[in-house]
C-alpha cells in the first residue's frame, strides 16, 4: 500500500499516540477515603450476576476501543487517498482506455503552449481511465500516469511559467542541437513498450515549430520515424505554423494536423473528440480507480456498526 498524501498519514498517527498519552496522563487516581464504604464487598464480588456483569463491562471498553481505533485509522488512511490496496472492479462498455503523450516542442512562453498546457490542466480531472504524459524537447516533465491531481498540478503550473521546475533541461551539445524529428522520437518512446502495438490506445499530440533553430542533422529520418510511429500503434496529431514533417507524419498516422494557432482550444477539443480506433479487445472492460479506498472504507464502515450494535446487544 502506499499514500498520495503521507503527511496526512503522518498527521494522524500523531494525533493517535497523542490522544493515547493524554489519556494515560490525565488518568486520575481515586483516593482512598473518597471511597464509600461498603459492607460484605467480597461475597458481592463473587456473585455471578457481578462476575458477569464485570465481565460485559471489561468487553464493552476493549470493544469500543478497538472499533474507535479501527474507525479513526480508517478515516485518516481514506483522507491520505491510498493505492495499491485491492479494490472493485466494475465491467462496462467503454472504449478501451487511451494513452496520450503531449509533446511540446517550443518554449513555453509561446501563446499556443502555454494556451496547450492550461487546456490540459483544466481538463485532466474529468479523465476516466487515461494515462497522460507530457514531453518537451530534450526531457520526460511528466512520464505517463493516472494521477490526475499531480497531473493537473504540474501543467497549471508550466503554464503559468512559474520557474519551480525547468520545462526543458539546460543541457548543452558541442555539436549536436535538437531537431523535431528528434523530439517526436523522444515524445514516442514515452509509451510504455513502444516496440510493438498494445492493447490501449495511443495518441501524441505535437504542439510547436515545425523546425527547430540550430538543428544538425537529426538522429531520427523521416521514415524512421514514420516507421516508429506505424510500429507502436501511436496516432499523432499537431498543431504547427506550417507543414512539415510533422504534419506528414499525422496523415500517415490517422491524425489531425492544423495550422491556425487562432483557437487552439477548439483544436484541442477536436482532437481529443477523434481519439484513435479502439482495439479489438472486446466489448467490456474492467474500470479500475487510481486510488483504491475500498477496504479502509469497508473497516471504518464495519467498526462504526459494530459501535451501534453492540450497545443495543447489551440492553437485552
Amino acid at each position: 500500500m502506499d499514500l498520495i498524501w503521507w503527511t496526512v498519514g503522518i498527521i494522524g498517527c500523531l494525533a493517535l499516540a497523542g490522544c493515547v498519552g493524554l489519556a494515560l496522563l490525565l488518568k486520575q487516581s481515586v483516593h482512598p477515603d473518597d471511597l464509600r464504604p461498603l459492607a460484605n464487598t467480597g461475597r458481592l464480588t463473587r456473585l455471578p450476576e457481578y462476575v458477569r456483569a464485570a465481565r460485559l463491562q471489561t468487553m464493552s471498553a476493549v470493544i469500543a476501543m478497538v472499533m474507535l481505533t479501527l474507525a479513526f485509522v480508517s478515516s485518516v488512511v481514506v483522507t491520505a487517498r491510498p493505492v495499491g490496496l485491492p479494490s472493485w472492479t466494475r465491467a462496462g462498455q467503454i472504449a478501451t482506455p487511451e494513452d496520450i503523450m503531449v509533446c511540446v516542442g517550443g518554449p513555453v512562453t509561446e501563446p499556443v503552449v502555454s494556451t496547450t498546457l492550461r487546456y490540459f490542466a483544466d481538463r485532466v480531472g474529468s479523465f476516466g481511465t487515461d494515462r497522460i504524459g507530457l514531453t518537451s524537447a530534450n526531457r520526460r516533465v511528466i512520464p505517463l500516469t493516472r494521477d490526475y491531481q499531480y497531473a493537473a498540478a504540474q501543467f497549471g503550473a508550466f503554464a503559468q511559467q512559474d520557474g519551480t521546475r525547468p520545462f526543458v533541461a539546460p543541457v548543452a551539445y558541442v555539436d549536436y542541437a535538437a531537431s523535431v524529428e528528434d523530439v517526436l522520437a523522444l515524445c514516442l518512446t514515452g509509451f510504455p513498450s513502444f516496440e510493438e502495438k498494445a492493447g490501449q490506445r495511443r495518441s501524441l499530440i505535437y504542439v510547436g515549430p515545425e523546425s527547430l533553430p540550430g538543428g544538425t542533422a537529426p538522429l531520427f529520418t523521416r521514415d524512421r520515424l514514420r516507421d516508429l510511429a506505424l510500429t507502436a500503434g501511436v496516432q499523432v496529431n499537431a498543431i504547427t505554423p506550417g507543414p512539415g514533417v510533422v504534419a506528414d507524419l499525422t496523415r500517415d498516422t490517422g491524425g489531425r494536423w492544423f495550422a491556425d494557432s487562432a483557437d487552439v482550444a477548439a483544436h484541442l477539443t477536436e482532437i481529443r473528440e477523434h481519439p484513435p480506433q479502439a482495439g479489438t479487445t472486446g466489448d467490456t472492460a474492467e474500470v479500475r480507480s487510481a486510488e483504491t479506498p475500498g477496504l479502509p472504507v469497508l473497516l471504518g464502515l464495519l467498526a462504526l456498526t459494530v459501535l451501534w450494535w453492540w450497545p443495543v446487544v447489551m440492553r437485552r
